[in-house]
């Protein structure tokens, strides 16, 4: 099984995120829940939300402690949550930011994680870009199949398409295209 923990804020698209993901999963065969967790439900709160993949049925349901990936979709919270608790060497870490992981004050964390694992892209301004609103969950979920293979960047932008309409599917599966070819130049996507 692959547990996938994602943090952000109320209105970031934190719960739409995890949903998404266990959609493409799904579109790919495999066996998918996703669900949230709440401190208090406003705009701006910390929010937690988890997703699980695996080949067979899923029978946990309890909070994703130790994590396979970790997505951090407002890094402001690096000082407020724990992201990072239960995180192994072996895990995945997508941040959101245009920031240096020094600037972040992550350089321990480059140290304790394998460096191909450890990406930061700029979602929120890809989406602001292809969107035109500061939304980054669609560029997180590109960039994580890009950087997991966990599940592919056209179950991905399915997923997306099935949600949304319009402009907003367009925008949002272009930031996410996008954010894939950002952290895997090697497999820019091809666009049709």
């Amino acid at each position: 099984m692959f547990e996938v923990r994602v943090h952000g804020r109320g209105g970031q698209g934190v719960v739409t995120a995890a949903e998404l993901l266990s959609v493409a999963a799904f579109r790919e065969g495999k066996y998918a829940q996703a669900f949230p967790t709440f401190g208090s439900e406003r705009t701006g709160a910390p929010v937690t939300a988890f997703c699980r993949i695996a080949d067979s049925a899923i029978r946990a349901r309890e909070p994703i402690i130790e994590p396979d990936a970790v997505v951090v979709q407002d890094p402001t919270l690096l000082r407020q949550v724990d992201v990072f608790g239960g995180v192994g060497p072996d895990a995945y870490v997508l941040l959101n930011t245009t920031r240096s992981l020094d600037d972040l004050g992550l350089a321990q964390l480059a140290v304790c994680l394998r460096p191909d694992r450890l990406v930061a892209v700029p979602a929120t301004e890809l989406a602001r870009t292809h969107l035109g609103r500061p939304l980054p969950n669609a560029a997180l979920l590109g960039a994580f199949a890009a950087l997991t293979g966990v599940v592919s960047l056209e179950s991905v932008t399915e997923a997306i398409r099935r949600r949304f309409s319009g402009a907003t599917g367009d925008g949002n599966v272009a930031a996410a295209t996008a954010a894939f070819d950002e952290v895997r130049p090697d497999r820019a996507y091809a666009h049709a």
